[in-house]
């Protein structure tokens, strides 16, 4: 018979050879009044693993990562987090696994009354505390860099491009190395061109860092560059999961018609 002492052994080399979720989500609902926008929904991320979710407007897309980080409560059901369910957590417990989690909003949300590398810097300064300001600044400066805005440290948010503060949205959400990347929207509202360097800077750090990443989007063309595997919502449920050429092979009527419009 297996010991506690066996179990928790399995369950951390489960956990370091990628085989347990780094996310799970199982049987999540969430209503706003009567309207029930996710529905029992089962979904899973690997370290490595990038899942895309996509769906209509309105299919509650964005409030899945709102609940995968803790901003929003579920009804019922459950988030996990490398194995630990977040619901009930204290705030300091919590606030442990958000510095594990980065976040790129779908408007990028930088403070407009700080520069660039001051934006950088936010999560830095309050989570490491044991960081010198030296230690800080080569950190922004290597972060800048990564996502090609090392010369714009001076520059407001309102001084530069939509693109653009994507990409230091993108250099802040890394800037504590996550475990795992949340991204809402990512490309929404950039030119084809602009997409395409922000897909590839998504995948830079999941090759690098072997992150576990969930991205909601619209943009199937973007969803098939940065995914292992792709979700399609509908009336809150999960319609199909798996690789595009799974979608593309399926015979459900509501991904046909989703796969024809994007």
């Amino acid at each position: 018979m297996a010991t506690a002492f066996d179990i928790a052994m399995m369950q951390e080399r489960t956990e370091e050879d990628g085989s347990a979720p780094v996310v799970a989500v199982e049987n999540l609902r969430k209503a706003f009044g009567t309207l029930k926008v996710l529905d029992g929904i089962n979904l899973s991320v690997n370290r490595g693993e990038t899942l895309a979710v996509l769906g209509r407007s309105g299919t509650g897309k964005s409030v899945l990562l709102r609940l995968i980080i803790g901003i929003e409560t579920p009804d019922s059901g459950s988030v996990s987090i490398r194995g630990q369910n977040i619901a009930g957590l204290a705030i300091d417990q919590m606030g442990e696994i958000r510095k594990k989690i980065g976040f790129l909003f779908q408007h990028a949300a930088l403070y407009d009354s700080l520069t660039i590398a001051e934006n950088v810097a936010f999560p830095l300064e309050h989570h490491r505390r044991d960081m010198s300001r030296s230690e800080r600044g080569d950190r922004v400066k290597q972060l800048l860099d990564e996502v090609g805005m090392v010369g714009g440290f001076g520059k407001l948010p309102s001084d530069i491009s939509g693109g653009m503060q994507k990409r230091v949205g993108l250099a802040r959400a890394l800037a504590l190395d996550p475990e795992i990347l949340l991204l809402d929207e990512p490309t929404a509202g950039l030119d084809p061109i602009s997409s395409g360097e922000i897909d590839e800077l998504i995948l830079k750090p999941q090759r690098e860092r072997q992150m576990a990443s969930i991205v909601v989007t619209n943009d199937l063309h973007s969803a098939r560059t940065i995914a292992n595997r792709l979700a399609i919502l509908d009336r809150g449920k999960v319609v199909i999961e798996g690789r595009f050429e799974d979608l593309q092979q399926s015979d459900i009527g509501f991904v046909k018609e989703f796969l024809k419009q994007s």
